[in-house]
């Protein structure tokens, strides 16, 4: 579990107990999150899994099925979280969210804001960045999708440092009894400008802001805003290209001295009968580009607080 109280570190070297999450792991597309219960079991392509044979070991283990096929079992850390978890929301991925992280300069102990709350996939991963004494307060507007993220927080145990509200901050703006304490604010909003003010309110002297918005037009707005309390203005644009590295069969043709032979261009080759030519085959490790990167998420406007004189 990422943790239990406000008194414990994120840590995983515990042991798989009944009641725990676990994720697991079949390949880098294919994960699953699950609820250990004794007596229950899980079933995939690969067979069928007991629960109770998960019981007592350590996260990362390798576990078989009945038909000898293999899962691991990986603890639900804010990276695997993001990728398995349900989408009520766009969410935002491993890029922006590391992206966001440092350029508020969030460490353990930070007060954070965040509207909205969405799927709660940034929420995990600044529960994490502010513990063990840190705190995250969210807020959506929809009540249902606040319900839902709770019931999250709770299955992946950060639910004692994080407070989810139902608030239309973008009406309202964020609550008058968090003003002046925030270490950082974030915000994923349609109209962020109409908050821009509030979240001034709620900041510390010289504590930042970040704007997630998908379109340039929103991050115009939003930088007209930012201009009379803000000051360091910048927007980012966070693209990620990512790398498949697999094993591949290489096929030569070899002559009597062993040396390679040039392989005709056409699919299937011929010899002629009698030839001293032979067939090898070899394996390499390559890399190139996935087939399916992911381009263009948002812009991630961040400014910091100007301090008055």
């Amino acid at each position: 579990m990422l943790a239990l109280d406000t008194s414990k570190k994120l840590s995983f070297s515990k042991l798989i107990a009944s009641g725990d999450l676990v994720i697991v792991y079949e390949r880098h597309e294919t994960m699953k999150a699950v609820k250990v219960c004794e007596g229950s079991v899980f079933q995939n392509r690969f067979g069928m899994f007991k629960h109770s044979h998960w019981i007592g070991l350590p996260f990362g283990s390798k576990v078989y099925s009945n038909k000898s096929g293999y899962v691991y079992l990986l603890a639900p850390s804010p990276e695997l979280w993001t990728l398995v978890l349900s989408h009520r929301t766009q969410i935002l991925y491993i890029a922006d969210i590391s992206f966001v992280i440092m350029y508020l300069e969030i460490v353990p102990g930070c007060l954070v804001l965040e509207s909205g709350t969405g799927s709660g996939s940034l929420t995990t991963s600044l529960v994490r960045a502010v513990a063990p004494t840190g705190h995250v307060h969210t807020f959506d507007f929809h009540e249902q999708r606040a319900a839902s993220a709770r019931e999250d927080f709770e299955r992946t145990g950060v639910s004692s440092m994080v407070t989810v509200g139902v608030r239309d901050i973008q009406g309202k703006g964020f609550p008058d009894e968090l003003c002046g304490l925030a270490d950082a604010v974030f915000l994923d909003l349609p109209q962020p400008w109409l908050v821009i003010v509030s979240a001034a309110k709620m900041l510390k002297p010289d504590a930042t802001l970040c704007s997630f918005s998908p379109c340039i037009e929103q991050v115009q707005r939003s930088c007209e805003a930012l201009r009379t309390n803000f000051t360091d203005i910048r927007t980012f644009e966070v693209l990620l290209r990512t790398y498949e590295v697999r094993e591949v069969k290489i096929n030569s043709m070899r002559g009597q001295g062993g040396s390679p032979c040039q392989q005709p261009p056409c699919k299937r080759r011929h010899t002629n009968e009698g030839s001293d030519k032979q067939e090898s085959v070899s394996s390499a490790i390559m890399a190139r580009p996935s087939a399916e990167a992911r381009g263009h998420t948002g812009y991630l406007t961040f400014a910091r607080l100007r301090c008055s004189a």
